[in-house]
């Protein structure tokens, strides 16, 4: 298949660096920014997946001996995505450089192939970056002059080992699995036994893990910590600069409470941003797993009809910033403005709500003391002319705010502005996810959701009571309430969460 000569397909092959978010290029990032289909792979961090908010993300899974699609079924579905609806723009984002045992070559030559312009976007090697993390340089003016990268997945052997004899400091990538194979060929080669050697697991993230010894001991050492890919060794004079030098541990434990703690924030996508940007300035690795999307409602003209008259509302309830920004969608598509709302009252459930509403020239007429549905019920003020309160809200909305304005013999109404709905995470967020300290949960949707997915067995920070009730009713059992309904509160939760978990 060869692209049309107008068509506006376009590949970037993306080198995503050896895991630290931060070690994109800035090239990378536009990549991303202008992305319409990301393909992505095992070691290339999901964390990055935030800067392409807008487009499609497949994940293709390769991982080492266990890689499940075959690198002509990537390169397939590079091209196709590449091509359909008259061209779109798309990703290839790759762990480390796209150059540097990544397989890019075979990509690019695929996008030749098929006509498909094409742009190498270099990423930072995990050959480099990774050894840096552990204190250990490649290169030292006393101790080594020269370095080589090798695969430790060669097809030969260790046959062409005898032709690095020269070279001082050897890096080599995947090869824990065949670390005692490597260590014996090189002594064979060469190489001294007491050659320093090091073992680094997720370099550059907060699980990093080091692992030191010689050529003859460095495999059983790796063994018996538990080190497993993704990982990389170090065989060289070097190494010895690793325990004087190695600054990213100290730098760990000055980055802030979270140093070191993968949090995961089950928002959906649009909204999980905030939050994230709060956690990683405290020092978490944040895992993006969006569990509910945001869908049209299944009763458009119904909504329509009742926002064109709001005669006989006196009070519109709004109980999420997702009610806010619907409800502007809603009247746009009508087009009609904040003018329609003139006459009736605008209760917000909280702070956060209200705030949403005064970014677009409105002013909440209520906010309970204490945010929350049932508090909203229990303290709006009763209306003289005893219109209807009007509730624009999801689907799924939960039956708190109707229950409390009952007791008050106050008129109740509902329309679906929106739907929520599961939204399926890939099974890479899902494995990561199993393995987060903490989880961040801002809705009984969320909570369900997560405990449909993947089970009860997590420490879950929760915004608020009622979305604290819904999680223990999900089944969830450690539980840490947000002192307020706000982001601050909730990555406050989330530390409190994994100190009740260490027992502090």
């Amino acid at each position: 298949m060869t692209a049309p000569a107008s068509s506006r397909a376009f590949v970037s092959l993306v080198g995503a660096g050896p895991g630290d978010a931060g070690l994109l290029t800035l090239r990378g990032r536009e990549a991303l920014e202008q992305a319409e289909v990301v393909l992505f792979d095992y070691l290339a961090n999901p964390d990055l997946l935030r800067f392409a908010p807008q487009a499609e993300t497949i994940y293709v899974g390769k991982k080492g001996f266990s890689e499940y699609i075959r690198q002509e079924q990537i390169n397939d579905l590079l091209v196709q995505k590449a091509l359909r609806d008259g061209g779109r723009r798309v990703v290839r984002l790759k762990g480390g450089d796209v150059f540097v045992f990544g397989r890019g070559g075979e990509e690019a030559e695929a996008c030749v192939q098929a006509g498909i312009p094409f742009e190498v976007v270099p990423g930072v090697s995990s050959a480099l970056a990774v050894p840096a993390y552990a204190g250990i340089p490649v290169t030292h003016r006393d101790l080594a002059q020269s370095f080589a990268v090798l695969t430790g997945n060669t097809r030969g052997g260790g046959a062409h080992y005898g032709r690095l004899s020269g070279v001082d400091t050897l890096v080599l990538l995947m090869g824990v699995r065949n670390l005692g194979q490597i260590a014996a060929e090189l002594i064979e080669a060469g190489r001294a036994p007491d050659t320093p050697a090091a073992t680094i697991q997720w370099g550059t993230t907060p699980q990093q893990r080091s692992v030191t010894g010689t050529l003859a001991t460095i495999a059983a050492r790796v063994r018996a910590a538990g080190l497993e890919a993704p990982a990389v060794t170090v065989v060289g004079e070097v190494v010895r600069l690793h325990d004087p030098l190695q600054w990213f541990q100290a730098a760990q434990g000055a980055r802030g409470p979270l140093a070191g703690q993968t949090v995961a924030v089950t928002r959906t996508r649009v909204g999980a941003s905030d939050l994230s940007e709060r956690l990683r300035a405290r020092g978490a690795s944040v895992l993006e797993v969006p569990l509910i999307r945001f869908a049209p409602t299944s009763q458009p003209e119904a909504l329509h009809a009742r926002l064109r008259n709001l005669s006989g509302v006196a009070w519109l309830l709004l109980t999420s910033n997702q009610a806010v920004a619907a409800l502007f969608e809603h009247l746009d598509a009508l087009g009609l403005d904040a003018r329609q709302l003139a006459g009736t009252r605008l209760a917000a459930v909280g702070p956060s709500t209200a705030r949403s509403l005064a970014e677009r020239g409105l002013r909440a007429d209520f906010v309970p003391t204490v945010a929350g549905a049932r508090h909203l019920g229990a303290q709006i003020p009763a209306t003289p002319d005893g219109g209807t309160l009007l509730h624009l809200t999801s689907q799924l909305a939960e039956d708190h705010l109707e229950r409390a304005l009952a007791a008050r013999g106050l008129p109740y109404g509902r329309a679906e502005l929106y739907r929520t709905e599961p939204a399926r995470p890939d099974d890479l967020s899902m494995d990561r996810l199993r393995g987060a300290a903490v989880v961040t949960l801002a809705s009984g949707s969320a909570a369900r959701h997560l405990a449909a997915l993947a089970g009860t067995d997590f420490r879950v920070a929760a915004m608020g009571e009622q979305t604290a009730d819904a999680a223990r009713e999900a089944g969830f059992t450690r539980v840490t309430v947000a002192a307020v309904p706000t982001l601050d509160a909730l990555a406050d939760a989330a530390e409190a969460a994994l100190r009740a978990g260490d027992g502090q």
